[in-house]
Formats: C-alpha cells, structure tokens, sequence
C-alpha cells in the first residue's frame, strides 16, 4: 500500500477590493473539501452544541433522514427501510460521533511509575475508525503511540481510549493527529509524545479519484521526539 504524507494547503487571499461572487465561494468551499484541507486544531463546534439532551438529537436526526431517504426516493414502507432513519440517528448520536461530547472523554487515572521506567512506551497498532468531515464516510486505519515517562504511567487501556474518543467525531487527519497529541500530553504532563496514523480514506476510495491502493500518513513528534534518535527508534518498533 503506497503511502503519502499529507500538508496543510492554503488559500492566497485576493488581493483585489472587488466582491467575491456567490459561485466563487462555493467553489472556495468545494475544493477545500475536495483537498480536505481543515481549519483548526479544534473541532469546529457551535456554543450550543450541548444546549439540547441527547434524545432530542436523536429526535431531530431522524427526523431530517427521513427526508433525505424520501427525497432519494426511497419506500420507507418497505420492512427493510423503514427504521433506517432511527438507526442512523442513534449511531450518528451514540457511536460515530459520541466524541463531540466532552462528556464522553474518557478518565485517564495516572500511577506513580515505580519501576523507574525510563525508556519510550510504544503502544502500537491501535484501530482507529473515524468518519471524514467533509462527506461524512469512515477513515479508517492504525494509530500508534509512544512516550517516556515524566514520573508517572498511564494505564495501557486509557491511550486506546483517547485515540477512540478523538476518533469519533467529524474528523481531518491532520487535526486528529493533533488532537491525540495534546490530550496525551496534558495527561502526562510531559512532551516527550509521538503520534503516528496511517489510514486509508474512502472518500478518496470510494467516491471521486477512486484510488483503493493509498493511505495517509501523519505524524506529530514532541519533547525527545523531536530528536532524529528518538524517531528512528520509534518507527523502527511500530515498523517490526
């Protein structure tokens, strides 16, 4: 599988005072798409985000799918069909994207590293299953993780876990990256964090160039990891 490592692209401003059309916004707004570029490190989300429980989400989701499958022309009294929009709804809801909530980010009780550790921890080959926010089909590939201790350790089960938590949500892998990063950085209070996602898009797959042979690579080094050493030895455990 071929790989290629992402960049962020930019858009040169205009340098002119003339209006910008209605047809050229869209088309900004399609190719930023198209180059699934992102826009920040945050996760975009509106201030009232969680102004509404749960349920009524569920409510509201259903509700709007239901008028998407009848617009496709779909007979949502067929036995098949006809409790589609709940599913999606609750998945949308409960599973694909229950790591917009902050309430759903997972507890990570640190230890006292009584071994007196040293050396990297690399958890390698996490499942990473997230969905790309620009038309909302799965990403999908494997996370791999690794840091030095600062005096304290983190239960193994708690980096799988903030890898799924930042995985489910509308995501850009770049911003995934990022996001895994800091978390775990600001649990261990240390620097000392790599990140490493290889993982395959199907909206690159599956839809437009239609390209079932490439996977995207992203990478974020912090603290020693930033030293050539320090990657190598990295890339050469999740390489093995």
């Amino acid at each position: 599988m071929k790989r290629q490592e992402t960049s962020a692209s930019s858009m040169e401003p205009r340098n002119d005072r003339m209006e910008t059309s209605p047809e050229e916004i869209l088309h900004v707004i399609e190719m930023a798409g198209e180059s699934h570029v992102g826009t920040s490190k945050e996760t975009p989300l509106r201030s009232d985000a969680f102004d509404i429980s749960d349920d009524e989400k569920i409510d509201r989701i259903e509700e709007k799918f239901r008028d998407i499958l009848e617009i496709l022309g779909m007979d949502l009294n067929d036995d098949s069909l006809s409790g589609t929009p709940r599913r999606v709804a609750k998945m949308y809801v409960k599973e694909v994207f229950q790591g917009l909530n902050p309430a759903n980010k997972p507890e990570a009780k640190l230890f006292d590293n009584k071994y007196q550790y040293g050396e990297m921890l690399v958890e390698k080959g996490i499942t990473l299953q997230s969905y790309c926010e620009h038309h909302f089909v799965p990403i999908l590939g494997k996370c791999h993780v690794a840091y030095i201790s600062n005096g304290q350790v983190v239960g193994l089960s708690k980096i799988n876990r903030i890898v799924k938590h930042f995985a489910k949500r509308p995501q850009v892998q770049e911003r995934l990256t990022e996001q895994i990063a800091e978390e775990l950085k600001a649990v261990l209070n240390t620097e000392d964090v790599a990140v490493y996602i290889d993982a395959e898009h199907l909206c690159v797959s599956t839809r437009g160039v239609e390209d079932c042979g490439s996977s995207t690579v992203t990478t974020h080094y912090g603290g020693s990891f930033q030293k050539k050493s320090k990657r190598k030895e990295f890339l050469k455990y999740i390489s093995a």
